[in-house]
């Protein structure tokens, strides 16, 4: 066994470069620890095993925030996908010049869509609340 493995997190993280996540990072304060979210657009996915890095990057009062995670990293306590981006790109550093709608993505509506429901079987009905007129009327020939 790899030295590696034992480190790695058993919950893989799916999302992918150009998607919107919201993060929920552990803060330790003290002697206190609190789940923060942090919501942003992923700008970049790099290396592979423990090394392995995104970069998620939001406006906070006007300001660009971007904030580097350890994708293997305890410190993110869950990951939600909100929206999944269309990208042609690996690294979506041009976003940082682009100001308002520039910096927008279209979404990529083929990843969020949900999964189709199977359809339910009809519930038997039955004989006594059959209507007698219509029974009756199932019961004569024709």
């Amino acid at each position: 066994m790899n030295w590696q493995e034992k480190y790695k997190r058993k919950d893989h993280l799916e999302f992918r470069v150009g998607d919107e996540i919201k993060l929920g990072v552990r803060i330790k304060e003290g002697d206190k620890e609190r789940i923060q979210s942090f919501e942003g657009l992923v700008l970049s996915i790099r290396g592979e095993g423990l090394n392995k890095t995104f970069k998620v990057r939001k406006i906070s009062g006007g300001f660009g925030v971007e904030r580097t995670f350890l994708f293997h990293s305890h410190a993110v306590a869950t990951v939600k996908v909100l929206k999944s981006g269309r990208t042609r790109r690996a690294k979506l550093f041009y976003l940082r010049e682009k100001v308002g709608k520039g910096s927008r993505l279209k979404e990529d509506l083929t990843l969020t869509a949900l999964p189709a429901e199977e359809p339910k079987a009809a519930a038997p009905v039955p004989a006594a609340a059959v209507p007698s007129e219509v029974a009756a009327t199932a019961d004569a020939p024709k």
